[in-house]
């Protein structure tokens, strides 16, 4: 069943008392530098370091008792497996979590101190759902999708309904894409609240299934999706994807080098820890052209969980 507006408000109601209403934020010196009135929520304070939360726990709290006592399950490289773990721990209810074994070692031990049970797996797409569908098989528990699954869509459109509540008259919302969740939720949001206000998105050059999925007109999947944005090497979904097409005004291909430019002016000049994929829709607004110069642009700041060992801007030692 596809996610509805209704939904996200009853979403919104469910998840309060576990998830921040995190703020809203501005900074003149990216303005100028990007050429656009630019309100950023700031998903990267929010519980778990990323929004994800929002969507794993209106999907934990909408189980009934009998299927939550079997816990639930996922694959993840981090972020939604975090958040599914911390959600399933205020249930007190089992999480298990299939990751892949080169995902970033932070988000390991953010998914490991949440209290899921991980079982760890080859990098590849067969490999997570093999391995899921194993423990599903054994334990019984519930699959909770990282991005195409409705109640976790309508979590993740909570974040656009806060925005749009503080900053109500926007000419655009640019997201990341990766799964199309929190993009599909957004759309959904601004549709209902402010159909004038532009859904965006910022896509990695070197992962740009949903550019050419749209393309195509049906699902393509990534082609070695080799980028420094490790949040969104996934594939769109059956359900994130017919939301997209029909109401998501355009995504903008991102390279590397802008993605790095944008995740280093948020770090310097609002002294916010973004990670890669948080900092791709302000990449987006620099390659956008025309489209919102001098617009008020709402900017998702999708996570902060960064590996500081392993920053992709650091010096080299001399």
């Amino acid at each position: 069943m596809e996610p509805v507006f209704p939904q996200i408000l009853e979403a919104a109601s469910r998840i309060a008392p576990f998830v921040h209403r995190t703020p809203v934020l501005t900074c003149r010196s990216l303005d100028r530098i990007y050429g656009a009135g630019l309100f950023f929520k700031c998903e990267n304070l929010q519980k778990v370091g990323a929004f994800k939360i929002r969507g794993a726990t209106n999907a934990v709290f909408c189980l009934g008792e009998e299927e939550a006592s079997r816990g639930v399950a996922t694959h993840s490289s981090g972020n939604h497996a975090a958040a599914l773990a911390q959600a399933a721990r205020w249930r007190a209810i089992p999480c298990y979590v299939v990751m892949p074994r080169d995902a970033p070692e932070v988000k390991k031990k953010a998914v490991e101190g949440y209290g899921a049970q991980i079982t760890f797996c080859e990098p590849t797409l067969q490999a997570r759902e093999q391995t899921l569908q194993a423990i599903v098989r054994a334990t019984g528990a519930t699959f909770i999708h990282p991005y195409n699954h409705p109640r976790v869509i309508e979590g993740q459109g909570t974040v656009a309904m806060e925005l749009l509540e503080e900053v109500p008259s926007l000419d655009a919302v640019v997201v990341p894409v990766g799964g199309g969740g929190l993009l599909s939720g957004t759309a959904l949001a601004i549709s209902a609240r402010s159909p004038r206000t532009m859904v965006l998105a910022g896509e990695p050059e070197r992962a740009d299934d949903a550019i050419r999925s749209l393309r195509e007109g049906r699902i393509l999947p990534p082609q070695n999706p080799d980028t420094v944005a490790d949040g969104l090497r996934t594939s769109l979904g059956t359900l994130t994807f017919p939301i997209i097409q029909r109401l998501v005004h355009s995504i903008f291909p991102v390279s590397e080098e802008a993605i790095l430019e944008a995740m280093r002016d948020i770090w310097e000049r609002m002294k916010l820890v973004v990670e890669p994929s948080g900092a791709v829709p302000l990449a987006a607004v620099k390659v956008s052209g025309r489209l919102l110069e001098g617009k008020r642009v709402g900017i998702i700041l999708s996570g902060g969980n960064v590996d500081l060992d392993r920053l992709p801007f650091r010096p080299a030692a001399t």
